[in-house]
C-alpha cells in the first residue's frame, strides 16, 4: 500500500500495578523503557485496565479524591460500570461502550469508583484512561464534563456488516464524534468481524497508535495481538487492518502539541513554577470540595 504509515514498533502490555485498588493497569506510555512524555502528545498517559474479574464488595473499590490541573482525563469503558464525581458538581456513570471526558483545565477535585451495583455484583472489568494534554493558553480554562454515552457516537456501519466504526473524536469517512477537542485528534474504537477490512487514514505529522483490546488484528505490516500496543512512525497517512477474528481496537491520533512539558503526580503543567503554584492551590483550597 503506498503512502502507509510504518509500524515503528509492537508493545506488549507491560507489568500491572493498581491505581487506588479498583484499577489494575498497564502503562503503555509515559513509560521511560517505551514511549516517552511526548512521543504519543497530545495523548500523554494511557493506562489500560485489560480484563479482570473483581470479586463482589460492598465497599467500591476505586481511587478516592485527588486533584488534577492542566489536561483531560478521558475513561472509557468496555466491561464494567465506572461513577464519576468532581468539585465542579459533574457526576455520571459509565458502562459498557461509554466514555466520560473529564476537562480538569484550571482545576478540580475528582473521584472515580466502581459503580455501587457492579461493586455489589462484581464480575468482569476492563477500561482503558487516557491523559489528554492540553495547551498552554487552555490550562487554566474552566473544568468541564462530557459524558459521552455509546448512543451519542458516531456509529459508522462498514459494508458487508463487517463491523462498525464508533467515532469518539475527530471524524471516519464525514462522520463526526461528539467529544468536544482543544487540539486535533481523532479517537475510535473499531469494533471489527473476522474477515473485515478497514482502511483509515491521518495526516503524516500526526501521533498515532492503536491498542488491541479484543482479538488480533495485521495492521500495514505488523500482526498485533490482544493487549499490545501498536506505534507508527511519522511517516505516511494510511493505515491498512485486517483480521481473522472478531476483534476491537482503540485507535488514537492527534496534532503534536510542540510545548515544553512538566508533570509531577495529578499536574500537567509547562514549567515547573506552575506546578509549584497547583499544589500551593490545592493546598488553599481552590480546587474546591469534594467529600471522600
Amino acid at each position: 500500500m503506498t503512502n502507509s504509515k510504518t509500524v515503528e514498533a509492537i508493545i506488549g502490555p507491560p507489568p500491572p500495578h493498581m491505581v487506588g485498588d479498583g484499577f489494575r493497569v498497564h502503562n503503555f506510555f509515559p513509560n521511560s523503557r517505551l514511549i516517552d512524555k511526548k512521543r504519543m502528545s497530545p495523548f500523554f498517559l494511557l493506562d489500560y485496565n485489560s480484563k479482570v474479574e473483581f470479586a463482589p464488595s460492598e465497599m467500591p473499590r476505586g481511587v478516592s479524591v485527588h486533584p488534577h490541573r492542566g489536561f483531560e482525563t478521558v475513561t472509557i469503558a468496555y466491561h464494567g460500570k465506572v461513577a464519576h464525581h468532581d468539585s465542579a458538581g459533574n457526576s455520571g456513570v459509565i458502562g459498557e461502550g461509554d466514555v466520560q471526558w473529564m476537562t480538569a483545565a484550571s482545576g478540580l477535585l475528582h473521584k472515580e469508583y466502581h459503580e455501587k451495583e457492579f461493586s455489589r455484583q462484581g464480575g468482569l472489568f476492563q477500561m482503558v484512561q487516557l491523559w489528554v494534554n492540553l495547551p498552554a493558553k487552555y490550562k487554566m480554562t474552566p473544568p468541564k464534563y462530557q459524558e459521552i454515552t455509546h448512543d451519542k457516537m458516531g456509529l459508522y456501519k462498514l459494508p458487508g456488516d463487517k463491523g462498525v466504526i464508533e467515532v469518539i473524536a475527530g471524524d471516519y469517512q464525514g462522520l463526526k464524534g461528539p467529544a468536544s477537542t482543544f487540539t486535533s485528534m481523532y479517537v475510535y474504537n473499531a469494533r471489527l468481524k473476522k474477515g473485515a477490512e478497514v482502511e483509515l487514514n491521518f495526516p503524516s505529522n500526526f501521533n498515532t497508535g492503536i491498542l488491541v483490546v479484543e482479538g488480533n488484528a495485521t495492521i500495514n505490516e505488523g500482526h498485533a495481538a490482544t493487549d499490545h500496543f501498536v506505534l507508527f512512525k511519522n511517516d505516511g497517512e494510511s493505515i491498512e487492518i485486517k483480521t481473522d477474528e472478531d476483534a476491537v481496537l482503540l485507535v488514537l491520533s492527534g496534532e503534536p502539541i510542540d510545548e515544553p512539558i512538566a508533570q509531577y503526580g495529578p499536574f500537567l503543567m509547562n514549567t515547573w513554577q506552575e506546578l509549584e503554584q497547583a499544589i500551593d492551590d490545592v493546598n488553599a483550597g481552590k480546587f474546591g470540595v469534594l467529600e471522600d
